[in-house]
């Protein structure tokens, strides 16, 4: 690629100060140093403000139904797999809506890069708690306080052995970046939950909350020892870990088929034999 940012730039419909545009940010560096051409990625969301993040990159884009990123980005890997997959949306429609989608496509450990936006409330329906709001956290339709536990998306998926699991933040973008482009690298389905401030709704989760509480892990921890990423997976409130939590060597979804399925030529044999067995 010869053109300096292929992605181009937009006009968005955020509010000012809004996480999505360090994302954003950061998802478009992650793209280049990927070196993918805009026409072999496709991103798969569903509803929201994250949602709407890939309308202002420039790359092939399903919007599909809320909660429902996955089931699209499952079946575009499998018709073509030779595109860059990526599915995006926020913490409500990933973990709330699409939860069941979040746990089948962990256990099929297919080849596509999950990256939520996690502000820890409803953005675009105006401020109602979210699965990941912490419990007895006041919201716009819960005044008395998030009724709940929260919802810890990267301790689930590591205790299901998802391929890789990363936390990212929108306040430390090139980190967020590489961790991007680190899970698009590895085969199988990857996870990055970004910590997103939501500063029209979530007053509590704010940049500066987060910057007093987050810190990047180190070369001290081992992303491949499943007991001390769930232990960081875990670890939420005074301490908040940043970086690669876990990584497995899991085999991704597969026998993946050769080429897209467009050009593929149909195996007529076979359809003639299965087709005979219910003659």
């Amino acid at each position: 690629m010869t053109d300096a940012n292929p992605y181009g730039e937009f006009e968005t419909a955020w509010c000012p100060g809004c996480g999505n545009f360090a994302i954003r940010k950061a998802m478009v560096a992650a793209l280049m140093e990927l070196g993918l051409p805009p026409h072999n990625v496709v991103f798969s969301t569903g509803i929201g403000q994250a949602a709407k993040a890939p309308h202002y990159i420039r790359v092939n884009l399903i919007n599909g139904l809320h909660g429902r990123s996955l089931p699209a980005a499952t079946g575009v890997k499998l018709a073509n797999p030779e595109l860059a997959v990526f599915a995006e949306s926020g913490d409500g429609c990933s973990y709330g809506e699409g939860g069941n989608h979040f746990l089948a496509a962990i256990r099929r450990n297919i080849d596509l890069t999950y990256v939520v936006h996690n502000n820890q409330i409803y953005g675009l329906t105006k401020g109602q708690a979210s699965p990941t709001t912490p419990k007895g956290q006041k919201t716009k339709t819960q005044p008395h306080g998030a009724p709940s536990e929260a919802f810890n998306p990267v301790a689930v998926a590591v205790t299901m052995g998802a391929g890789f699991v990363a936390r990212g933040f929108a306040g430390e973008v090139e980190h967020l970046a590489g961790l991007i482009a680190a899970a698009a690298r590895h085969p199988g389905f990857s996870l990055v939950d970004v910590l997103q401030p939501c500063v029209s709704f979530n007053k509590v989760n704010t940049y500066a909350w987060y910057k007093e509480r987050c810190y990047r892990l180190g070369d001290d921890h081992d992303p491949t020892n499943r007991q001390a990423a769930l232990d960081r997976a875990l670890e939420w409130g005074e301490r908040i870990p940043l970086g690669v939590l876990w990584r497995s060597d899991r085999p991704a979804f597969g026998p993946m088929p050769t080429g897209p399925l467009a050009v593929r030529e149909p195996d007529l044999k076979t359809l003639s034999g299965i087709l005979a067995g219910y003659a």
